[in-house]
């Protein structure tokens, strides 16, 4: 997975839990695009010092993912469900019967929800 995505879906889940600053600037930085020196120029603080604040955030997120792992059940479940509704799919197509034709177009309709 590309780091910037990681690092966008981390924030997503765990940014409440950073320091105001640190969450500022991540969301600038990886969710805005917004450069460092732009960042600065914003809060009238040094690029190096906005570098700083970001990279302890981030290590921040990977420690919460690391003890968590609630980035990694998401991503799983929803493969899981990815994989059942071709499934469904499948049954569906070969099946001729219109009431369980009706059954599963409404447990995909569920499923997608949760997607």
């Amino acid at each position: 997975m590309d780091k910037k995505v990681e690092i966008s879906m981390l924030w997503e889940i765990y940014g409440s839990l950073l320091t105001d600053k640190q969450n500022e600037y991540i969301d600038y930085y990886y969710n805005q695009d917004l450069s460092l020196s732009e960042i600065a120029e914003n809060d009238n603080i040094t690029r190096q010092a906005v570098r700083d604040i970001i990279k302890k955030g981030e290590r921040k997120l990977f420690e919460y993912e690391e003890k968590l792992l609630f980035m990694k059940k998401t991503i799983n479940q929803e493969q899981k469900i990815q994989q059942i509704l071709f499934n469904l799919t499948k049954i569906e197509k070969d099946s001729s019967d219109k009431q369980i034709t009706s059954i599963l177009e409404g447990i995909k309709k569920e499923l997608n929800c949760l997607v």
